[in-house]
């Protein structure tokens, strides 16, 4: 069931932010440690930008740690301004636009999503017990969800690149449940490269425990050395269940229950044969295209990097500086995650255990997801999504706003979600209390950083809570589909 006047409210989103962008002058957002992090910094960006112009490395210091191919696209509009507005105008106007652009992608993800659902239950015939009870327009819920959700807002006006994190991750999941192998390896590789942790949305693929240990071994050896980013192999293995089994399905055991039942009671071969082609078949033929894409696609980002970077450093001193400066978290200024405390509280002799500890923390939870939720790729992107914004070096609430936007596109199956009126005030809660808990620290005086670290501790709470009952809740929707067919 489709929302009534979609367009007018999602038209409504984009304009509430041109006027804001345009007349709200300037909010000091930009400043806002939950909004910007060292990594997007606008601010920081365009200090990168003056570096490369003065033929110096935008590398040098501890300005910069971004990607080279955003000083190309961004760094000339930072120069620019516009009289009467607050610096960097030209860039929030682009953020807008990438905002809307990402809101269309996952409308139309959830589209392919709720296709998928409607044959999976009219293959069991459970349509008329479940479909006419929960039958809401996943994709129109999702896309507004991401455009009227505050923290997106104030991520377009802060001036921060977290917005084309958030598209390339989006076109990379929106890709996969196409089946466009050449789509989904291009966002698969610039989310990599933009932000590292999105390639934890491959590491499904290791359905091998000789496999996973393997890979174990190199996470390690590579938090250790800094030879090659930690978390390089691991967001490719969710795009491959995506690209191999198609958008979220019942288990296969749901279908070959039904189709027990339904030889029971002598069913023709040609509803057999029906009912036998929605069974998940899984298509290596895309993950080989998805492969060689992102081959393709990973050595021509390389080397437009090196050519950007020529004669001003190289890709060496660009790894050291984006990859080697995520994994070491050498930056301890304050943001809405909780590492910046622990690793500023933590003895420098135990530093690179902890470094590994934390790093790798992210890889145990993969693996047994994978596992139990391999049937539904695109939920299991969600629940990735939300435990790297809970667990990144530095987050930020650009980051919430992305798969506080996926969430919305499984609306049917996490109808029946617990804890929901806790978890929604107790992320408004959040929002107010941080930056009060801020200014009480650093301007006021009056407060601690154990101030401003309860709310964030808080708000990592609420996160895990979020993927706990998200992930039980769908294991309860499988559940019920399962008693349904056996009935």
């Amino acid at each position: 069931m489709a929302i009534r006047h979609y367009w007018s409210m999602a038209a409504a989103a984009v304009g509430f932010r041109l006027v804001l962008v345009l007349f709200g002058g300037d909010l000091h957002l930009a400043s806002r440690p939950e909004v910007s992090t060292p990594l997007t910094s606008i601010r920081r960006l365009a200090e990168g930008y003056w570096l490369k112009q003065a033929s110096i490395s935008p590398y040098s210091g501890s300005m910069y740690h971004g990607s080279p191919l955003l000083l190309s696209v961004l760094g000339p509009l930072t120069n620019k301004r516009s009289f009467g507005h607050h610096a960097h105008i030209y860039c929030s106007l682009i953020f807008v636009a990438v905002d809307f652009i990402a809101a269309m992608l996952i409308r139309a993800t959830g589209c392919r999503l709720q296709i998928a659902r409607n044959r999976s239950l009219k293959s069991l015939e459970l349509t008329e017990a479940v479909g006419n009870s929960v039958n809401r327009s996943a994709g129109d819920i999702a896309s507004l969800i991401y455009l009227w959700n505050p923290w997106a807002i104030v991520t377009c006006l802060g001036s921060c690149t977290s917005p084309i994190e958030n598209l390339m991750v989006v076109i990379m999941i929106y890709g996969a449940c196409s089946r466009l192998a050449p789509l989904a390896a291009f966002g698969y590789v610039m989310a990599t490269h933009l932000s590292l942790y999105p390639a934890i949305l491959i590491l499904p693929v290791c359905a091998t425990t000789f496999l996973c240990t393997l890979a174990f071994i190199y996470l390690i050896m590579s938090a250790i050395y800094l030879d090659s980013p930690l978390l390089k192999t691991v967001f490719f293995f969710q795009i491959i269940l995506l690209l191999g089994y198609g958008p979220d399905t019942p288990t296969t055991k749901l279908f070959r229950l039904k189709s027990s039942s339904s030889g029971k009671t002598d069913i023709s071969n040609k509803d057999k044969s029906s009912s036998s082609r929605d069974v998940q078949q899984f298509s290596w033929k895309q993950v080989f295209y998805f492969i060689l894409w992102m081959l393709f696609w990973t050595c021509y980002v390389l080397l437009l990097s090196s050519i950007i970077l020529n004669k001003v450093g190289g890709l060496q001193e660009m790894f050291e500086k984006t990859y080697g400066f995520i994994l070491t978290v050498k930056d301890l200024s304050p943001n809405i995650g909780v590492l910046w405390y622990f690793f500023a509280e933590v003895f420098d002799f135990f530093r690179s255990f902890f470094l590994i500890v934390f790093n790798t923390n992210i890889v145990f939870m993969v693996l047994p997801l994978a596992i139990r939720l391999k049937h539904r790729p695109c939920f299991l992107a969600f629940i990735y999504t939300a435990i790297v914004a809970m667990l990144k070096s530095y987050p930020s609430v650009g980051d919430s706003a992305l798969y506080l936007g996926l969430l919305g596109l499984f609306a049917n199956e996490l109808a029946e979600m617990q804890f929901t009126f806790f978890l929604f005030f107790g992320y408004i809660g959040v929002s107010l209390l941080s930056p009060v808990m801020h200014n009480l620290w650093i301007w006021r005086g009056t407060g601690n950083a154990n101030f401003y670290f309860a709310t964030g501790l808080a708000y990592t709470c609420l996160q895990t809570v979020l993927v706990v009952e998200s992930v039980s809740s769908m294991i309860k929707h499988d559940r019920k589909l399962r008693l349904l067919v056996t009935a």
